[in-house]
Order: C-alpha cells, then structure tokens, then sequence
C-alpha cells in the first residue's frame, strides 16, 4: 500500500494531480483533511464533492466518520467492471447533513426542475453510495423540493444501500414537496436495473410527494430490505403518467418491491393530502409489471395500493403475493381509483397475503374495491386470509355496475375470511354497492365469488404478541386449502416462473412437495 501511495505521489510531481483517480484507486475523505491532499490514507480529502469530482471508473472512495455540510452532485460514471463507489469508512457513519445548505439554487445540469439532493446523480451510471446518514434538508418555499437522494435523467447500475435517510421536509406542505429516496427517469433512455436496498427513511414532512419513489422511465428495478416509517405521506411508491418519462415509457415497470418493512405512514397532519388518512404504506400509481412481496405493511392509512391517479390508465399487471398487511387507519389492500374521473386497475394479482385488524379508523375494509377495476380487467383476489377487526368489514366494494364498468369488481375465491362478530349484513360485506346479502353463504351464491373460500378461523398462532404472528397452526383450515390455478401463461406475465412466488413470506418454499399451497402469507 505504501509503494501506491509513493507512485500517486511521483505522478503528481510530474502529470495533472487528477491521473491519481486511476481505476481501480482507494481514496479517502475527512473532516480533517484538504481537498489539496492526493486523497490517500495519510493525506485524505476534505470534502465528498472533490472527491466525486475527481474519481473515476473503478475507484473507491472512504468516507470517514464526521458531519459533512454539503450538497454531492456525481459528475463521473463506472462501468459495469469498474463502478464506482462511496461508502462509509468500516466500523463508522458519516453524516451528509443538509444544515446550512441552501436549497434548490444549483441545480445539476439537466435536472429539468427545482428539485436539489444531498446526494445528487443525474445520467450517472454504475454509482454505489452506501452506509451514509442523510439528514437535515428542508425548506420553507413551496417552489424547490429538497431530496435525500436525488436521481434522474438516465442510467443505469446505480445503487442505494445502507444509507440513514431522515428529516428532509417542506414546511410549506400544502404546495410544497420533498422526498427521502427519489427517481425519476426523464429521459428516453431508461434509469434501469437500479437497486434500493437496505436503507432507513424516516422522519420526512414530504407535502404532495412520497418517502421513497421511482417515477417515469424506470425499468428492472429493486427496492428490497429496506425500513420506511414516521413519515407523513406515501412510504414506496412506483409511478406512472405524471409526465415525467417520455410519452410511451412513462412508467415504473419490471420492478420488485420486496421484503420492505413499512409503518406509521400516514397523512392526518399533512395540509398537502388535506389532513386526511390517505397515505399508502406501499403504492402502485400507474406502474406495471411490478412485484411487491415478503413486505410487512402496518399502521398506515392504507397500507397497500394498486390504482392509478390519471383518468384513461391503470396500473397493469401487478402482482401483489406473500405479504402482511395489519393495522392500517383504512384499509388493507385497495384496487381501483378513489373516482370515475381518474384511472384504476388491470390485471392485478393479490394471492397469498395475510390481512390483520385494518379499518382501525372505521374509513375502510380489508380489501377495498374502487373505480375501473373490473374483472373484465383480469383482477384477481385468491389464497388470502382475511381477519377483519372490530369494524368487521371485509370486502368494500362501493361501486355499482354501469355500462362501462361490469360487475363483477373483481374475481375472488380460495381465500378465507374471519371476524370475531361474525359476517354481519351490510357491514362485512358491499359487494357492487349491494346489501342484500343476509348470510355468507348467501354473498357467495348471490354474487358468484368465492365459492371456495371458508368462513373459519384461520388459528392465527399469536395475536396478542408485538408484533401479531399471522403465521397459522398445523391444524388451521389454510392449511393446503389454497389453489395454484393461475399460471403466468394466461397473462399475468412479470410474475416469474410461478405467479405465487416461490418462498413465502417467510422464505419456505411456497409450495409443498405434494403440489399443494396454504391460504395466507405462511406455509408449513
């Protein structure tokens, strides 16, 4: 190591100080070092923004421990063989902190808005920034939007990981945004096989804007492992049809959107959604061909959504399997725009999902069904156990059939449903906007749905534990009672080899050895 460090050392003597970035090259920062240093070990940098600067493909830069008061824009690639990497100096966090950075007033080239990072990587490809604390970015005008992690242009082979991400807000919420994790693929070239994984985000006052989110022309992503929660609008959300990608390729697609740990996401004090509980845990705005599974989603206002909020588009081709979802302010799963006026769903899968105590609110249902998610749509709600709460509401499914939207909402069977009180008419059950349903078994003559799911205590295997173990008994009647029908042959394309996945939630294989499946997120 010495003998490098002599080398960079004649080379500077004798060459622009900037071939000591050579690939392959280990540099460091300090907060006690200068940005006139060669970067080395003994003779660190100051400052991340020079060493972004002046690395290039293949180099390693070390970040050690100390509070950094900047704004990181990457000006320089890696390559597949050769990223580039920042990350935290072993056994030590070092802090980018946004105090007394102004926001928004130097944007990166080709950012296309006033949206400003304290980790900001526009057209870069092959960037890895991990093991970081972001913090403390805010502002007070509704016109610029600070970011933890700002992303956008094109590129791809970018990385997130391990990063603290934690209190970027507005505090001119009802216009204002911010976000914790934000991407957004302005160009026709895609932002792909992008990886967010392993990071915190919390504490965030994000106005009209989300927590952590890729939107536009983004494809083959991952958003895994990570924990999201305290924050005042959307946790994860995949977007499409704002008009930030180019016509035809503006839409969050091919992605995955798992093993994510999402909680205390709601919008009851954030002017920018008007004071109410329509927050998501985790959000399908017009995406396609995502995944979203072995996440844990609780005590959010709706923990799970798949709708669309622009009018003539749906989120497509989603599939929703092996997740827990409890405690939501509203709802549990939800399908469908909140009006006619806006999009809805196609083609969304919910299989094998174990849904606990939501509607603590009395606002909701476990499962909700809105506008433009007909089943002519290809939706399809199978293997899930339903547990509703004391507001014992089941399945709400408001909207009554027209010539443009057929009943019925949604097709649903092989699940298994459960409330203390018991099926209670016109509480449990709206189904098409219909009350008339007197018993359960009345529901599943009458409407035509479900003809194969129990009405029976799943025997959950604790529910007074912190949190509730929604796994189920060897006795429960989930066990081996689901179905394995679908194949992604008949459309539901994206899933993989099996539409159902091929660990459950808690990474068993999905199904037996005898071919059969358990209703719900477990198997045995």
């Amino acid at each position: 190591m010495a003998r490098l460090w002599t080398l960079c050392f004649a080379l500077v003597i004798f060459v622009a100080p900037s071939l000591c970035a050579q690939s392959g090259a280990t540099f460091y920062v300090s907060t006690s070092g200068s940005d006139s240093n060669n970067g080395s070990y003994t003779s660190p940098w100051l400052t991340i923004q020079h060493a972004a600067n002046t690395v290039t493909a293949g180099a390693t830069v070390y970040v050690e421990a100390g509070t950094y008061n900047e704004s990181v824009n990457f000006p320089n690639s890696g390559t597949p063989s050769e990223p580039i990497t920042f990350e935290n100096y072993p056994g030590q966090t070092p802090t980018v902190d946004g105090t007394g950075v102004k926001c928004c007033t130097s944007n990166p080239p080709s950012s296309g808005n006033e949206t400003q990072g304290l980790i900001t990587i526009v057209n870069g490809s092959y960037i890895t920034v991990s093991g970081f604390e972001i913090r403390n970015f805010t502002t007070s005008s509704a016109a610029p939007t600070p970011a933890g992690v700002w992303i956008t242009g094109s590129g791809t082979g970018v990385q997130v990981l391990n990063n603290l991400v934690h209190n970027i807000t507005t505090t001119s919420e009802k216009n204002g945004n911010a976000f914790g994790i934000a991407v957004y693929g302005t160009s026709s070239t895609p932002i792909s096989n992008l990886t967010i994984s392993g990071n915190q985000v919390y504490e965030l006052k994000t106005g009209e804007s989300e927590s952590v989110n890729v939107d536009g022309n983004v494809t083959y992503f991952t958003i895994s492992n990570n924990i999201v929660h305290d924050n005042d609008n959307i946790g994860i959300d995949a977007i499409g049809f704002e008009g930030v990608g180019p016509s035809g390729s503006d839409q969050a697609r091919y992605g995955e959107i798992s093993g994510n740990t999402v909680y205390n996401i709601s919008a009851i004090h954030n002017a920018g959604e008007g004071d109410e509980y329509d927050a998501d845990g985790l959000y399908c705005d017009g995406c396609e061909y995502v995944i979203f599974e072995r996440n844990t989603v609780y005590k959010c206002d709706l923990n799970m959504e798949a709708a669309s909020e622009h009018s003539g588009h749906d989120s497509s081709y989603v599939t929703i399997r092996n997740n827990v979802f409890y405690d939501a302010n509203t709802v549990g799963i939800s399908i469908g725009g909140y009006s006619n006026a806006v999009g809805g769903s196609d083609h969304v899968v919910i299989v094998n999902n174990a849904l606990y105590n939501n509607n603590t609110k009395n606002q909701g249902a476990e499962f909700q069904i809105q506008y433009h998610s007909g089943s002519s749509s290809g939706n399809i709600f199978e293997n899930n156990i339903v547990y509703a709460g004391k507001q014992n509401v089941w399945i709400y499914s408001y909207v009554k059939p027209t010539s443009s939207y057929p009943a019925p909402p949604a097709t649903l069977n092989w699940n298994l449903y459960y409330s203390t009180a018991g099926y209670v008419q016109s509480t449990s059950i709206d189904w098409a906007g219909k009350y008339n349903y007197k018993t359960y078994a009345d529901y599943q003559s009458g409407s035509g749905e479900d003809a194969n799911s129990p009405n029976a205590d799943p025997l959950f295997d604790d529910l007074t534990s912190t949190p509730p173990d929604l796994d189920i008994a060897s006795n429960s009647p989930a066990v081996n009672a689901g179905s394995t029908n679908l194949t992604c042959s008949q459309g539901y394309c994206g899933c993989g080899s099996s539409i159902y996945g091929s660990v459950d939630y808690a990474g068993n294989p999905r199904v037996n050895g005898s071919g059969q499946i358990n209703i719900g997120a477990y198997e045995q």
